[in-house]
């Protein structure tokens, strides 16, 4: 027995993890330079500017947390119910 969290589950997070965290990347680029060109075209480069860019690091970190965190704990679940004796009664 490997305990709670096994092979699969931590491999399952590794996975969720490397995918959101490209969903963040994607998602960091959008609006760090959506930014750039909105501040560009109303107001100019400002501290905000500088935070948004921010979005580059803070997303995709994010994104590869809570990936990781929702693969190992589904894959948990779903190992769990898979072990589970199956019918009333069973045991």
């Amino acid at each position: 027995m490997e305990g709670a969290l096994g092979r699969s589950s931590l491999r399952a997070g590794v996975r969720g993890a490397a995918v959101l965290a490209k969903i963040g990347l994607a998602c960091g680029v959008i609006y760090a330079f959506g930014g750039l060109i909105y501040d560009l075209a109303t107001v100019g480069l400002n501290q905000g500017t500088a935070l948004a860019f921010l979005a580059l690091v803070g997303m995709p970190a994010l994104g590869a947390a809570l990936g990781f965190v929702l693969g190992a704990a589904g894959q948990a679940i779903l190992g769990w119910l898979r072990a589970a004796p199956e019918g009333p009664g069973a045991g």
